[in-house]
C-alpha cells in the first residue's frame, strides 16, 4: 500500500502539527507518519512539549519545529470546569490566530507541500492543501445551546480545509457514536480511516501484567488519578504496571511491591505491555479507547472528571460491551474486582482505510 503512494505522486514535504491538549494526538498521528515516510515523503513535525519529545523518540532523526500549544488547564473540581474552559475561549483564539501567522511564514521557509493538522484549528492555508484530523465532528457540551454554538464554531474552522479526515468507520459498527456522525455534517469533505492505532495484533504471548495503568490528559487529573491507583495498588489481587504517560522525564516515585512503575514506552515495548497484561485501566481518551479496541483488550475506563466527550465515550462503549466504565470519584478497588465477571464483547474489525485516503487525497490535490 505504501508502493502505491510512491509511484502515485513525487516526494512532497509534509507538514504534520498534533494538538498538545494530551498525548493522543501525537499517537494518533504516528500511523499517518509511517505512511508517509515509507512511501519515501519527507516528514516535518511541528509540536512542542510531550508531544514533541515523543514523537521523536519514535522518529529518530526527523526534522522537527517548535509550535507553541494552546496550553488549556483543567479545574480541580468539575463544577468549576466548563467556566475555566469557557475563561480561557480568548487566549485559544488567539493561539489559532497565532499559529495561521506561524503557518504562513513556515510554508515558505520549509517549502512545506501539505499541511495535516490534528484539531489545531489553524493550521489551514490557501496557497497549499491542508487537512484537518478529529474525532468530533460534534463537540459534546452540558448545555445544547452551547453544543449548538461549540460545532457552529467547529465547523467554521473545519470548512477552511480541503478535507476532514476521521478516525472512525463511516457506517456499521463505530467507535464514536454522535462525535463523528451527527445529524448535521460540515461543508468540508469527509474522509473516515477506520481505526487508527499504532500497533497490531500478534499471536497471544503469556500474561506478565494483571493490570496495565494508562495514565494521560491535562493536568491536574492526571496527577489525581495517578495519587488514587497507587493508593489502592497494595490492595489489588494481582500485579500492576502503571505508565505515567510523561516521556523525557526521569523522576521516579515511591510504589507498591506489586506495582512497577515508568515513565514512558516506546511504541514496540509498549505494544509488549498491552500483550503481557490481562486488562487495560485508563481514561476512555480516544486515542487510548482505539488502541483497546484493536488489541481487543478487556478494560476499565475512567473518564477525566468533567471531560463531556469522555464521559460520553464511555457511555457509549459500556452500552455496547466493549468496555467497564467507572467515575475517577467511584470505589476503584470495588470496580476493578467486578471487571473480572464482567462480560465484553469485541467486534470483528475492518481493516484502516487510510492508505487509500491518502493516495486519493495526493492524487486529487497534487
Amino acid at each position: 500500500m505504501s508502493s502505491d503512494l510512491g509511484k502515485a505522486i513525487h516526494k512532497k514535504r509534509i507538514l504534520i502539527a498534533p494538538l498538545d491538549w494530551g498525548l493522543g494526538h501525537a499517537t494518533r498521528c504516528i500511523p499517518i507518519i509511517r505512511l508517509f515516510l515509507q512511501a519515501g515523503h519527507e516528514v516535518i513535525i511541528a509540536s512542542g512539549g510531550e508531544q514533541l519529545t515523543l514523537l521523536k523518540n519514535e522518529f529518530p532523526g526527523i526534522q522537527t519545529v517548535f509550535l507553541k500549544g494552546y496550553n488549556i488547564s483543567y479545574a480541580r473540581s468539575k463544577r468549576w470546569l466548563v467556566l475555566k474552559i469557557l475563561l480561557q475561549v480568548p487566549k485559544i483564539l488567539l493561539s489559532i490566530r497565532s499559529e495561521h501567522s506561524w503557518l504562513k511564514k513556515t510554508i515558505d521557509e520549509l517549502n512545506i507541500d501539505i499541511v495535516i493538522s490534528d484539531n489545531r484549528f489553524g493550521l489551514y492555508a490557501k496557497q497549499i492543501p491542508s487537512v484537518f484530523i478529529t474525532h468530533q465532528l460534534c463537540i459534546q457540551a452540558p448545555y445544547n445551546w452551547l453544543q449548538n454554538f461549540i460545532q457552529k464554531v467547529n465547523y467554521k474552522f473545519i470548512n477552511r480545509f480541503n478535507e476532514c479526515w476521521l478516525p472512525d468507520y463511516e457506517s456499521g459498527f463505530n467507535v464514536s457514536g454522535d462525535l463523528a456522525h451527527p445529524k448535521k455534517l460540515p461543508l468540508t469533505p469527509l474522509k473516515y480511516l477506520g481505526i487508527l492505532s499504532r500497533f497490531q495484533m500478534h499471536e497471544i504471548v503469556e500474561v506478565k501484567y494483571d493490570y496495565l495503568a494508562i495514565l494521560s490528559g491535562p493536568e491536574p487529573q492526571r496527577t489525581l488519578l495517578e495519587k488514587k491507583l497507587l493508593s489502592i495498588a497494595s490492595q489489588l489481587n494481582g500485579n500492576m504496571l502503571m505508565l505515567r504517560g510523561k516521556p523525557g522525564s526521569n523522576e521516579k516515585i515511591s510504589s507498591p511491591a506489586n506495582c512497577t512503575v515508568v515513565n514512558h514506552l516506546s511504541v514496540a515495548l509498549m505494544q509488549q505491555a498491552f500483550e503481557q497484561s490481562e486488562y487495560i485501566i485508563s481514561r476512555s481518551g480516544y486515542t487510548t479507547v482505539m488502541e483497546i479496541l484493536s488489541m481487543q483488550k478487556k478494560s476499565l475506563l475512567i473518564p477525566t472528571l468533567g471531560q463531556t466527550e469522555q464521559e460520553y465515550l464511555a457511555r457509549h462503549l459500556t452500552e455496547q460491551g466493549l468496555c467497564y466504565c467507572c467515575n475517577q470519584d467511584d470505589d476503584l478497588i470495588y470496580h476493578i474486582n467486578r471487571i473480572h465477571n464482567y462480560h465484553y464483547r469485541f467486534p470483528v474489525l475492518a481493516q484502516s482505510t487510510l492508505p487509500q485516503v491518502v493516495n486519493d487525497f495526493l492524487i486529487r490535490f497534487l
